[in-house]
């Protein structure tokens, strides 16, 4: 498959075969019972996503396998030959829907902020989300070439990859939090404690869930047991390689570490300061 070019919508860098339909995620009507997960990628979007699939199945995770993590939380802005559009599929559905998005704040469709939606963001570490992307970009051939770990290094830190700047957009929610129904997440909270994570998500959407049913969800979101689940370990997508790199790769904290040189990570250290001196959000590399 050729790998399509980025292209600009309203200042933002997307796929190709996503700014084909932009026009119809731009005016998606959301409804006020619809449950946003949003995220940077490579940030724990998936994980999320099989957390609030659970809890609303209270914790059957036969249910949960009666389709892929991408068909029961469909992705707002997707779209691709020979797919359905994450929008095609949204408008369909006539129950309350959970809803996938890449979004930054500035570009994601009015309707959510005028339905006052519930927005779930994750965050992520800056260095581990730009080390994952990269193997993703490998992989997923919706998106240009990487070129080489430096050379996508510096195309993340120009803001030139899929959904533009990983700084924007974690300061974007954080910012917008204040005045929205949102629950913003840290990645490495949800390694530290995921079960902590977990009743937090709960609590959001104003489900009470025994002990027993939170044990449950808690054993089928490991990162090992969602790597190994073929409903969730995106293994039935198609554009993707996973023979280069597998979707579900380490979800680990610090594997940075494995891939930065020293003059990458003073660099990119640089850029950081730079990028959040005018922000209390703070991270955990």
């Amino acid at each position: 498959m050729n790998r399509p070019a980025l292209q600009l919508v309203r200042g933002m860098p997307i796929i190709g075969p996503f700014a084909e339909n932009w026009e119809n995620v731009e005016r998606f009507q959301a409804r006020a019972d619809d449950l946003l997960i949003s995220t940077y990628p490579k940030s724990g979007t998936t994980w999320v996503s099989k957390i609030v699939d659970l809890i609303l199945t209270n914790g059957d995770a036969e249910e949960s396998r009666k389709g892929a993590i991408f068909e029961r939380v469909p992705f707002l802005e997707c779209s691709g030959p020979s797919l359905p559009s994450g929008t095609e599929i949204l408008n369909k559905q006539d129950f309350p829907r959970v809803i996938k998005t890449h979004l930054p704040v500035d570009v994601l469709p009015q309707s959510f902020w005028d339905q006052n939606c519930k927005i779930i963001y994750v965050a992520r570490n800056a260095k581990d989300v730009a080390v994952s992307y990269y193997h993703f970009y490998r992989m997923a051939f919706g998106h240009p070439d990487p070129g080489t770990w430096d050379e996508f290094l510096n195309s993340f830190m120009e803001g030139n990859v899929a959904f533009g700047r990983w700084s924007s957009h974690v300061k974007g929610y954080w910012e917008k939090r204040r005045q929205t129904d949102t629950l913003y997440l840290f990645y490495e909270d949800m390694l530290q404690d995921p079960m902590c994570e977990i009743q937090k998500v709960s609590r959001f959407m104003r489900k009470e869930l025994s002990d027993k049913v939170l044990e449950k969800i808690l054993t089928h979101t490991s990162f090992q047991a969602m790597k190994n689940n073929p409903m969730d370990n995106y293994s039935t997508f198609p554009f993707m390689d996973h023979s280069i790199s597998p979707f579900m790769r380490k979800g680990i904290l610090g594997d940075w570490k494995t891939h930065f040189s020293v003059s990458q990570n003073e660099k990119f250290d640089e850029y950081y300061q730079q990028e959040m001196a005018n922000t209390d959000l703070s991270f955990r590399m």
